[in-house]
């Protein structure tokens, strides 16, 4: 059984949210402050984390970096919070999924589903491999059939996103907000060079295992089997 983990400072929506992942199925843990919040991550390694961002004693994106730094573990931002800068903070800082309150209980349902749905590329809690591609998030290590990779800070920062966003689709824009910020003054046509210069260095990667396709009139797509 799937366990998730709730960090709620509001006591009431945070036993609504647990009744409804309950009656689908899931076990529930919860916790009501961002302290709590890393002690309970640790101790129960939950399959996935719905993370509010306003909490006491450490907010949600304090909480989710900490995670990051030793874990893939899937994570949904739950906040009221709902412009698009804060959506764009959730991607950037490796959230999988982000929720605007006020929202309906079979909508969280149906996100967690949908994430925990997801391929389960990641081996450890700090790396990920795609056949013979092999990223370790610590070190921010890219290897390509036990050879290191030589990427840009740039062109590391976007592969890594793709990586941690696989098969979903993301515009030229989207990428540039999420991964090289908001107050990125460059032209869009950056994404297509970064695309360009990654797919060489990842040359001997195979196709059979995965791709950065192009999506025409779209963007890309971190596509993997």
């Amino acid at each position: 059984m799937n366990k998730i983990l709730i960090v709620e400072d509001d006591a009431i929506l945070s036993r609504v949210l647990k009744a409804y992942l309950v009656k689908a199925g899931y076990a529930v843990e919860q916790a009501y402050d961002g302290e709590a919040a890393i002690r309970a991550f640790r101790e129960e390694k939950p399959s996935l984390v719905l993370l509010d961002v306003l909490l006491p004693n450490r907010n949600g994106w304090s909480i989710l970096r900490a995670i990051r730094e030793t874990s893939a573990c899937p994570v949904i931002m739950l906040t009221a919070l709902g412009d698009v800068e804060q959506r764009l903070k959730g991607l950037r800082e490796g959230a999988d999924d982000y929720l605007c309150k006020p929202f309906v209980g079979e909508e969280v349902v149906a996100r967690v589903q949908a994430v925990l749905r997801r391929p389960p590329h990641v081996l450890t809690e700090q790396e990920a491999i795609f056949g013979q591609l092999k990223i370790n998030y610590a070190s921010r290590e890219v290897t390509v059939n036990g050879e290191v990779v030589p990427l840009t800070t740039r062109d590391l920062d976007l592969l890594l996103f793709f990586s941690q966003h696989p098969n979903q689709s993301f515009s030229r824009d989207q990428l540039i907000e999420a991964v090289w910020g908001i107050d990125y003054e460059g032209s869009d046509r950056a994404v297509d060079l970064s695309v360009k210069r990654i797919r060489q260095l990842l040359g001997d990667w195979s196709e059979d295992e995965g791709e950065i396709a192009t999506l025409r009139g779209l963007g890309y797509q971190f596509r993997v089997k």
